[in-house]
């Protein structure tokens, strides 16, 4: 999950990817292009639908260079195949004489099928009962084994790295500098405490387990993009569908825990990690933006981040987190 702080001299490969790159790429492969080509919304890596002159458009995805190994994203390409095979509702990449992972130029890329639908209501809490169901059945083959090559989740040593690579950068304002060395070092010693005290069995999990990566089609909810998927206990792809105050967040929780053990035991102590994770996310969100800031697309969507009003947020938010990871973590009713 870390990797370099990239600076503007460096460049950037994606700015190869021309609608010509992309076409010639995906023809490679044997496909015949209507050269419609539509750019989906992904930071990230990129990804682009692609129409075809004789069937239904995919979806085609250009990894980021340097990210990941290909062992470790055929190990995710695996995952989905395995998960798709035991008729969970999850999208494997195509196929392709033999092959999931192609070369193209420096990039490694993957072909998907289109899969359309929209975002589940988590309004409706019959929808985090049906989640819940879905997740622990990827647990479930996610358990049965655990990934050689992706990374396995250490909060505290995450924490350390995006922290570092913040203070190291030019990103931060300096009166600011001092506030957000001491909330996030007060952070990192609660979180590494917590990591001590609690231990729980790691699977291999999605990793990004939100409402931006699930389709609901046909009343089916279809789990995407498992690009961040890593060893980790249970709960990382639990929590991220939780929202509002403690009382809300109890019951959501209750549903999604209903569901779930319908299918597998959740060992409910590992609430004692929710704010651990949040506060990690919200670490390391920052430190990506830094580290994809030679990426042209990120001056481009993420304007505010090299503002002081954006520190200054964020700042207070870290001092949030130092709270609740003070509180008692939320419980089933």
């Amino acid at each position: 999950m870390t990797d370099q702080i990239l600076t503007p001299e460096s460049g950037h490969p994606f700015e190869q990817l021309t609608p010509d790159a992309v076409l010639d790429a995906v023809e490679s492969l044997g496909f015949l292009t209507d050269a419609r080509i539509i750019t989906l919304n992904s930071y990230e890596n990129r990804v682009f639908q692609v129409g075809l002159e004789d069937s239904d458009p995919v979806i085609v995805k250009f990894y980021r260079p340097n990210r990941w190994s290909d062992a470790q994203i055929l190990e995710e390409h695996q995952f989905t195949q395995e998960l798709a095979e035991l008729e969970i509702p999850a999208v494997p990449p195509m196929t392709i004489a033999g092959q999931t992972l192609f070369a193209s130029g420096p990039f490694v890329m993957a072909v998907y099928p289109r899969r359309t639908g929209r975002a589940p209501d988590l309004g409706d809490l019959d929808n985090l009962i049906q989640l819940g169901r879905y997740i622990a059945r990827i647990h479930a083959c996610g358990s049965i084994k655990t990934f050689e090559h992706r990374l396995s989740l250490d909060m505290a040593a995450e924490i350390e790295s995006a922290r570092t690579a913040i203070l190291r950068s030019d990103f931060l304002p300096p009166e600011l500098r001092l506030p957000y060395e001491k909330s996030t070092g007060q952070i990192l010693d609660k979180v590494a405490s917590i990591a001590s005290e609690w231990q729980f069995p790691a699977l291999r999990l999605h990793g990004d387990c939100h409402v931006g990566n699930i389709l609901v089609r046909e009343d089916i909810p279809f789990f995407v993009d498992f690009d961040d998927s890593f060893n980790g206990p249970a709960i990382q792809d639990l929590w991220l569908f939780l929202s509002g105050e403690k009382d809300e967040q109890r019951r959501q929780f209750s549903e999604l825990v209903e569901g779930y053990e319908e299918f597998s035991e959740f060992d409910t102590r590992q609430t004692v990690l929710i704010e651990s994770l949040r506060s990690f996310r919200i670490i390391r969100y920052a430190a990506w933006l830094a580290k994809r800031w030679d990426d042209p697309a990120f001056p481009k969507h993420f304007p505010w981040f090299a503002g002081g009003r954006f520190w200054s947020d964020h700042i207070l938010e870290l001092r949030e987190q130092e709270a609740a990871l003070d509180e008692q973590p939320i419980s089933l009713y």
